[in-house]
């Protein structure tokens, strides 16, 4: 039977959003979060960017110690050789390469300089290239696919396909497809190339999470697995991105779903689900909605008379699923009300052992993993959480590739 996986792009999308970022230590943590929960893969970012450099390595590092669990760590390009080629050396073993393709972009975007042919010269070359240079799989990225004709997208995906190419991402750049539409076309281009077509969808109507499952759908149909681009919390360009628990939940709660193949391959663990929204919020400065799916503070609270009295003899009345399953909410050590000795950039020894002792967290070289608190502390600007200082405190050699010099 077919499946269906979910790939996050918080780390390449997500924090190229105007008004929101993430230090290089946040994006660790996502990745993180996303390795509890499951996810399959995640876009780590921009390897061919300088700055880049030293948090793709320690992520390359944290990976090969087991910190991400199974998560599957991929870099995103564009769709030229050149690129690819910076990226190579430090040891990605996914890629995904993006170019545009439809007539709006070829004529308004690129202005005379790329036409159809020399699109599918670039995009296969820079595959190619992949390849070459060791890569395990590699999607292409079909920019503002969702205004493409399906007579150059399926040249272009098969062309991919020839090159060495595992998926196609079909993005609905601007965010305009519907859900009828886009599993049409889904089903259709899976079928013609007889590979996976991965949504990217944005969440300009509203319409993201259910444009993913419907095109999620149409792979399904035409007998492909099924790869779905999401962001925690909906971040994302614009308006967002296809948020990532909501998109789970509808695959796993959503009626009908099952008895259409929509069977989910990752081994998605929800307890952590939570724990990764909350701090999201915390970590891009955007408190969660009162009614953001799942980890809103008003997901499962119920006031009115005939709801309230349902839910008192049987939450099942008025909830679709168990808000347990979604695990506990962080109460985290910076956070305790009253008295209370914190660790950061500022702090001493005695404060950081307070604090780890606290925690019940034995570092594995605790004068490192002193210098990398203060350094991420610095990095973030705000108090380290539980989880971080966890993360800190098992793998401090492999965090330290985040400060070139440390080491030394």
């Amino acid at each position: 039977m077919p499946q269906i996986h979910f790939l996050d792009v918080t780390n390449r999308d997500g924090v190229q959003t105007a008004r929101t970022g993430l230090s290089k230590f946040g994006k660790t943590m996502v990745n993180f979060y996303l390795g509890r929960l499951g996810v399959a893969q995640s876009e780590i970012g921009f390897p061919f960017l300088f700055h880049e450099v030293p948090y793709v390595r320690a992520q390359v590092a944290l990976a090969e110690a087991g910190a991400f669990g199974q998560l599957r760590l991929s870099g995103w390009c564009r769709g030229v050789a050149e690129d690819v080629e910076k990226a190579l050396p430090l040891g990605l073993a996914h890629y995904n390469l993006s170019i545009s393709t439809s007539d709006y972009m070829i004529a308004n975007k690129f202005r005379g300089r790329l036409d159809r042919d020399a699109i599918v010269r670039e995009m296969t070359a820079a595959v190619r290239a992949a390849r070459s240079g060791g890569a395990r799989t590699v999607g292409v990225n079909a920019e503002d696919g969702s205004r493409t004709g399906d007579g150059f997208l399926t040249e272009f995906a098969l062309a991919a396909k020839e090159a060495g190419a595992d998926r196609v991402r079909y993005c609905d750049t601007i965010g305009g497809d519907t859900p009828d539409r886009i599993r049409e076309r889904f089903a259709k281009l899976a079928a013609a190339t007889r590979m996976p077509v991965e949504t990217h969808c944005h969440n300009d109507l509203g319409l993201a999470v259910a444009n993913s499952v419907s095109g999620a759908l149409g792979d399904l149909e035409a007998g492909q697995d099924a790869w779905i681009n999401t962001c925690v919390n909906g971040v994302g360009e614009r308006a967002g991105n296809a948020d990532l628990l909501s998109t789970i939940l509808a695959f796993r709660h959503g009626f009908g779903l099952a008895e259409r193949g929509a069977a989910i391959g990752d081994p998605i663990d929800l307890s952590w689900a939570r724990r990764f929204a909350l701090w999201a919020g915390y970590a891009l400065g955007q408190p969660l909605p009162y009614n953001q799916v799942g980890a809103g503070r008003n997901a499962f609270a119920h006031e009115s008379g005939i709801h309230a009295d349902g839910a008192l003899k049987d939450h099942g009345n008025y909830e679709l699923y168990d808000e347990a399953t979604l695990g506990p909410f962080p109460g985290d050590w910076h956070a305790r009300a009253g008295r209370v000795v914190l660790t950061g950039e500022y702090g001493g020894k005695a404060g950081f052992r307070h604090v780890m002792d606290g925690l019940g967290i034995e570092p594995v070289d605790e004068g490192l993993a002193f210098k990398l608190v203060q350094l991420c502390n610095a990095m973030t600007g705000r108090p380290l959480t539980d989880d971080e200082l966890r993360l800190i405190g098992a793998y401090p050699r492999e965090l330290a590739l985040l400060f070139p010099g440390l080491l030394d």
